[in-house]
Formats: C-alpha cells, structure tokens, sequence
C-alpha cells in the first residue's frame, strides 16, 4: 500500500473566478498606469484638470481597447475550461463597470465628452469577444 502526496487544487469555480480577476486587474492596472504616465510627462493636463481635448479622449480610448482585448485574452488563457466563456464573463464585468462609469459620469455633466463612456460601455464585449478568439486561435494555431 502506498500513500499518494495530496496536491491541492483550487476548485474550479475559484479558478475561474481568480482567471477573470487577473483579467480584470490586468485592465484596470494597465489603464491607471498610462494615464499616470501620460500625465507625468505632460500630454494629459494635472490631475484634477478637466480634459478638453477630444483627441485626448480618442488616445484613452484606444489603449484601453487593446488593454481590455489584452485583458480578456488573459483571462482565456488563464481559465481552467470554457475559455471563451471566461473572456465573455469578464466582458460582461467590464459592461456593468463601463454602465455605471457612463451613467455616474454622464450625470456629473463635466467629465468629459459622453461619447467616451458611451464608446466604453459599446467596446466591453466586442472587445471580450475578440481576447477569447486571438487566444483560441493561438491554442488552435
């Protein structure tokens, strides 16, 4: 008789539930860190200074797009089944965050244009959509 080493393995489900957290982290964390940065070296104004700028606004957005298909491809990547499932879910995070993002700011009246969180709230599953296929299309490739 022989004894078997007990490995422990995270559940399923807190596997999961850890794969869209990284994602979600991954997103949230690269998007503060560029605004810091284009802050810091001057292309965005100070904290705490309205933006005015609509060109300003289209540089945000599209890094936050890459940073959110980046964001959802991880979260495939890191989901123990269903990758795609996994990307989805986090779109659907990101959907309700953007939502209640748009509706705070869109009320406030002076954060900036409402196009801007309208864009994120449209963005969060096509760009969920699209991690969860480039990371299927690597594992398949």
């Amino acid at each position: 008789m022989s004894v078997q080493p007990t490995v422990l393995v995270a559940p399923r489900r807190g596997r999961s539930t850890l794969a869209v957290l990284a994602g979600l982290v991954a997103i949230v964390g690269l998007s503060l860190g560029a605004d810091q940065v284009f802050h810091a070296v001057g292309i965005y104004p100070p904290w705490g200074v309205e933006m005015k700028e609509n060109s300003l606004f289209v540089l945000a957005l599209s890094y936050r797009l890459v940073f959110q298909v980046f964001g959802c491809w991880l979260t495939a990547r890191l989901a123990p089944h269903s990758p795609m499932r996994h990307a989805i879910i986090l779109g659907i995070v990101g959907f309700v965050l953007a939502t209640v993002g748009a509706v705070a700011s869109i009320s406030a009246g002076n954060m900036g244009p409402a196009w801007y969180p309208i864009a994120l709230v449209i963005s969060a599953l096509p760009c969920a959509w699209l991690g969860g296929l480039l990371y299927r299309g690597k594992r398949e490739g």
